[in-house]
Order: structure tokens, then C-alpha cells, then sequence
């Protein structure tokens, strides 16, 4: 990734979609590492190297587009897919990301955004489960374009630092997600009592 900042603007924007996407699309987001892509294009920014409105735009993009690769793979291919190869191994969590969509449709997709492990799998998952595309590619886009916006402004801000921020974001992001299914969770155990409760 250091290596990144140092090639002419064109490459590097390239280098950084295609990381981006190949998260999303291809079931690698395990290894490949594009949320620490994101964050080296907006320190590229910081360095002057890349516009930021550029970043932002490129990032954004190919994070949706790579959430709508995945969502067709699961789709097409379905469950067989999921069951195969490394997958396997992560049972648990893909357990857990299916009953998330489940219980929160769309949300969850846009959560999903957000984690590492869940935005490699949701869009399968989502594609799988037959969501409608439609609501599908609503959240998918606004998560991609929350998601660019702030992983490109956490590099910008970082500038070199931006291997630290990449820590950073990737916990802080997990910490949020946590926080907000807890509060939904709440939310929606309120409005249950609050129905059963006979008025008088």
C-alpha cells in the first residue's frame, strides 16, 4: 500500500478501484484489503497526488458496483457457493450476517458496509436470500457512498499516518455497528412490549 502513493495518480486510482471492487465482488474481502485502499486514496489526497472529489468518486463507485457483482454471484450461483472452499470455514459468521439480513433487510446491507467480514459476504447473502434488487441497490449505494466518504476523509486526515488509521477505522467501524444493532435491537423490543400491552 505504501508503494501506492509513490506511482503517478492514474495507476494508483486504478490499483485502488480494483482493490475496492475485488472486496465486495469476489468473496475475498477476507485478504484483500480495500478498505485500507480507500484510506490510502484520500492520503494521496492529503499528499496532493489525487483530487479528493476524485477519490470519493472512484471509491464510491467501485464499492457499489462491487456490492451489485456480489448480490448477482449469490443470486446466480446461491447457496452452493457459500458452502464451498474457505467459506466453509467461516460458518459462524456467515450464520450470523444471514439472520442480520433476515431480521433487517435492507439495514443490514447497509450496515454490512461497514465491517470487513460482512462486506464480503452480505451482497451474496443478500442475492441469495432473492431481496429485490431494487431495495437492494437503494441501500447499496447509500452505504457505498457513506463508506467512501469515510474511509477517503479518514486518510486524507490521517496523510501518512494513514496505516494507523486504517486500525483505527477498521475498529471503530466494528464498534459502531455493535452499537447501532443494540439500539435497534431496543428500539424494536419497545415497540413489541408497547403492542402487546393491552390499553385501558
Amino acid at each position: 500500500m505504501a508503494a501506492l502513493l509513490a506511482v503517478p495518480t492514474v495507476w494508483l486510482l486504478v490499483v485502488v478501484a480494483l482493490l475496492v471492487f475485488a472486496e465486495d465482488a469476489l468473496f475475498v474481502g477476507f485478504v484483500v484489503p480495500g478498505e485500507t485502499a480507500a484510506i490510502v486514496a484520500g492520503a494521496s489526497a492529503n499528499l496532493g497526488h489525487t483530487p479528493l472529489p476524485v477519490a470519493f468518486a472512484v471509491v464510491a463507485l467501485a464499492a457499489v458496483a462491487g456490492d451489485s457483482v456480489g448480490y448477482l454471484v449469490g443470486r446466480r450461483f446461491g447457496s452452493r457457493l457459500l458452502a464451498a472452499g474457505p467459506l466453509r470455514r467461516h460458518a459462524v459468521g456467515l450464520e450470523k450476517a444471514r439472520d442480520l439480513l433476515e431480521r433487517r433487510g435492507g439495514g443490514a446491507v447497509f450496515l454490512g458496509r461497514f465491517t470487513a467480514f460482512l462486506r464480503a459476504v452480505t451482497p451474496a447473502l443478500a442475492g441469495t436470500a432473492r431481496m429485490p434488487y431494487g431495495r437492494f441497490a437503494a441501500w447499496n449505494v447509500v452505504g457505498g457512498i457513506v463508506w467512501a466518504v469515510a474511509a477517503v476523509l479518514v486518510g486524507y486526515s490521517a496523510g501518512a499516518s494513514y496505516s494507523a488509521a486504517a486500525q483505527w477505522l477498521g475498529r471503530g467501524s466494528g464498534v459502531l455497528v455493535a452499537v447501532v444493532a443494540v439500539v435497534v435491537l431496543l428500539v424494536w423490543s419497545l415497540r413489541r412490549r408497547r403492542h402487546r400491552t393491552p390499553t385501558s
